[in-house]
Formats: C-alpha cells, structure tokens, sequence
C-alpha cells in the first residue's frame, strides 16, 4: 500500500497545529484525510465514513474527551484500523496508552514529538506500510467453531514462514512457522481469528501437529534447494499436558528426516499446565529427545522469574511489544537490556521478534543481541515463497 492508498484522521485541538498537520499530510502524498477538533466530532465523523480509516493521529490532551478516553471508543467501536500518538508528554504515559490500544487489538504506530514535521509524518506512515506487506487485512472475519474443524480435517490451516536472522552477521539461520487458514475462496485468515476455538475446545494441539509436519516437510525441500534453517514451532497448551508428547513429537520429526535438535519448542509464559509436576516432566523430556525450548513473549506474563528458574529452557524470546520503537522509547529499551543481561547469565540464546526499522535493528546489534526476527526482515510468506524472501533479504547498512 503507497501512501496515496492511505486514509488518516488528524484529531487535534489546536487549530493551527491542526492545519499544519493536514497540510504536511498532502506533501508527502497521503490520499485520503480527515480532521475533527476533539474527541467528540471525531467519533461522529468516524461513525459516518463509509469505512475505518486506516490511522488516527491523536493528540492525548484535549478538552472534554482526552485522547486516552478517545482511543478507548475507538477500538470498541472498531472505527479505525491503528493510532499513532501525537504529543510530547512523559514517555511512561505515551507507553501506557500504546499499551492500551495494542490490548483493544489496534495497530500501534508509535508516538511523534510535537512540532510535527514533514520527516515525522513521513517515518511514521512508512511503518504503517510495512505492517500491511505481511497479511490482507481480515479485521471483519468471523468463523465458527465448525469451520475451523472442517478447515483442520481439509488440510486448509497451512504453515507460513517468517525467518529469524543473526544480527551480528545478517545470515538467516531460522524460521519460525505461523499458522493461516487458507479459505476455499483463496483468502488467508491469521491465526487470532481461529486458533482461540480450537484452544477453548482442546483442539490446538491438532494444529500444533500439523505445523510441526508442514514444517519438516518444508524443511527438507528447502535443503534439497541448497537452504538449510532450523524451525521454530508453537506449541499448544493443551499438548504440555499429554505425558506422551515428547515422543509423539520425536516421531514427528524422525518421520520426515529432521533431528530434534534443528527444532525450536515456543512454549508461551500462560501456555505452562496447572499441574506442574506433569508440565516440568513433559518439558524435561522435550528437552532429553532433544528439542530446544523457547519461553515465547517473554516480559508479558507475571511468572516469567520462576518459569526461568524451573524449566530447562534453551531460549528467551523478547516480545514484539518491547522491541517494536525501542530505539526511541527509554523504557522499552530499559526491559531489552535487562532481559538480555538476563539471558546471559542463564546462558540461553535470544530472539527479538517485531523487528521493524533499521533504527531498533541497530539497536539491538548495539546490545549484544543474537537473533532478529520482523517485518524489516520479511514478512510471514508461503513455503514456496521463503526462498526468495531470504534471498532478497539484505542487512541493515551500519
């Protein structure tokens, strides 16, 4: 999507600052825009477009509807797409709110000091280009629990690709496999959008079996091509609980040619069983068949301390939360450091997924960071079409 696909509403109370935004907005070629001067006539000029637009640029402190109040609305209400933050206040407060939209479910942009610019405005809407190269838009889906049984029985859930790069040479040495529902219609749904049914029915282990055999399968095509990658695969929760999943697992992969210690376990912080002497015996012989052991979205959860301390993990992956503007938000760069200062003294390997900018890819060479995983590197693609996006891959310029 170029900039002149673009639909943006300005929100601002100041009305020369206003002005100045929709007239930097036409400079740089953005197609569509619209302006309210506070909350109140934003969410009624909103709720009469004929659809969302694609990003909000709000101003926190407004009179009467604040910005943190506005943004609010919007997400419940559906009425845009993403927000960006335009203000200079404490940078903990414009986290916050960040945090907030990104839990409604919003695409977060980042935050720009005031006065706006044309270089600003023209970084930030760039970002927003590059979130949409990955998947099509599929806000508005909605599926039943039936459809996705039916699409888990027809082999229509496919594995997708995104690589994992070693920032300190630029080499791709792996990818992690992401599930998506390929529609008889030919449309590709994201993960968010079914994979919720299948765990609340206790179905996701199903899925967690056929991205491993996708996987593996791809994996030998791609070194038969001369490609060869290790594979980072999710595991359902409901799978930590089967006593016999490490050796399902191994047969998996010795089924396809693949050596357990080529694959990558993602366990996520709320993924670990309640019954945690099971769930430590599963996880102690994934580890002995020789699978590695990644604790996924690290920083999120509320245990990760003790998870750490009790589970043989082999790997700490830090969530996109923290990484994505790191290079520019103090905080965020403070939870990177100390994850990996972490990481180092528990001797595990680290990926940093939601890589988007040269800016936080530099950022995070700068910090001794091992492995690199975004959209500046590619976006989730095919197995047919991971060849190609590792070949046209190139590293960030130092």
């Amino acid at each position: 999507m170029s900039l002149a696909d673009l639909q943006v509403m300005v929100v601002e109370d100041h009305g020369f600052q206003r002005r100045m935004a929709l007239r930097m907005l036409g400079e740089i070629g953005v197609g569509t825009v619209h302006d309210a001067a506070d909350g109140v006539a934003a969410l009624d000029r909103l709720q009469r477009l004929p659809s969302p637009p694609d990003v909000v640029l709000v101003d926190l402190d407004m009179p009467g509807m604040d910005g943190v109040e506005f943004i609010g609305h919007v997400a419940q209400g559906r009425l845009a797409r993403g927000i960006a933050l335009v203000s200079a206040m404490d940078p903990a407060l414009l986290a916050a709110v960040q945090a907030m939209a990104r839990a409604y479910g919003l695409a977060v942009l980042g935050s720009i000091e005031k006065p706006l610019t044309v270089e600003k405005l023209r970084t930030l809407l760039g970002n927003w280009d590059e979130r949409l190269h990955g998947d099509d838009p599929d806000d508005l889906v909605e599926v039943s629990l039936e459809e996705v049984r039916n699409a888990l029985l027809h082999d229509e859930l496919v594995a997708w690709f995104q690589p994992q790069v070693e920032l300190l040479n630029g080499k791709v040495v792996a990818v992690e496999a992401l599930a998506r529902w390929r529609r008889p219609d030919g449309r590709f749904v994201r993960a968010g959008h079914f994979v919720p049914l299948l765990e609340h029915e206790g179905h996701s282990h199903k899925l967690t079996d056929a991205m491993l055999q996708q996987a593996c399968r791809w994996k030998r095509q791609w070194e038969d091509a001369g490609l060869r990658l290790n594979l980072s695969v999710n595991v359902s929760p409901s799978a930590l609980a089967d006593p016999a999943i490490a050796d399902h697992y191994r047969q998996i992969v010795g089924d396809h040619g693949v050596s357990p210690e080529d694959v990558m376990l993602e366990i996520t912080e709320g993924s670990l069983v309640t019954d945690a002497a099971r769930g430590l015996g599963v996880l102690a012989r994934l580890r002995l068949k020789g699978f590695g052991l990644s604790i996924d979205d690290f920083g999120t959860g509320y245990s990760s301390l003790a998870q750490l301390s009790q589970i043989p993990f082999t790997e700490l992956k830090i969530d996109q939360e923290f990484v994505s503007g790191a290079s520019h938000e103090p905080r965020k760069r403070a939870v990177i450091e100390a994850s990996l200062d972490l990481a180092r003294k528990l001797q595990l390997d680290v990926v940093a997924e939601g890589v988007e900018t040269t800016e936080d890819w530099q950022m995070l060479a700068e910090l001794g960071c091992g492995v690199a995983q975004g959209f500046l590197i590619a976006p989730p693609v095919s197995g047919e079409e991971l060849p190609g996006a590792v070949a046209r891959w190139r590293r960030p310029d130092r």
